[in-house]
């Protein structure tokens, strides 16, 4: 078994990732804690979130490498369409689709991992206004964490590979 990602994202959330960083250059993605933002994955541009030393980075989202796209039968919702909120082509770049080489680490508070540590998160798009201040928010969209338990095969690959990085990095490179 290869190296097991924590972290993945739909076709859809990758294509608004491409979009907002066109936009607003390198960005981070924060899964929030609750309270006021309701649990959501909120977007920023890089070095607008101070991460702190007890956030864990749960992976980094390469948006060129089809490693970082969820298999949607993971956790397909049978009452919802996959794909059904692209705004953008879901595979392959095209014209348009934003500057390549994009990465976008992907962290959690350190509480709120304890209770996730056991499960696979996918960032997904759905239409709809999320947190007023995630970057895909005036777009109409909300991005939207999904999860899964990781097999046995996965925890136990996990396990041997030792805890994930916990605090800001200065240059997040892709997880592979």
């Amino acid at each position: 078994m290869g190296q097991v990602r924590r972290v993945d994202a739909t076709p859809a959330a990758v294509a608004m990732l491409r979009s907002l960083t066109a936009a607003h250059g390198p960005l981070m993605i924060h899964q929030s804690g609750g309270c006021c933002d309701g649990s959501s994955p909120m977007c920023y541009p890089r070095g607008e979130f101070l991460v702190g030393d007890e956030d864990v980075l749960l992976g980094v989202l390469d948006l060129d490498d089809p490693a970082s796209l969820a298999d949607p039968t993971a956790w397909a919702d049978p009452d919802r369409p996959v794909g059904r909120a692209e705004p953008a082509p879901a595979r392959g770049r095209q014209a348009g689709d934003g500057p390549a080489g994009v990465t976008v680490p992907v962290y959690i508070g350190g509480a709120q991992f304890a209770y996730w540590s056991h499960t696979r998160l996918t960032i997904d798009l759905v239409p709809g206004r999320g947190g007023g201040f995630s970057l895909e928010a005036p777009e109409g969209y909300r991005f939207l964490t999904r999860s899964r338990l990781f097999t046995e095969d996965e925890t136990e690959a996990l396990d041997a590979a030792g805890p994930p990085h916990r605090g800001p990095l200065t240059t997040p490179e892709p997880t592979r």
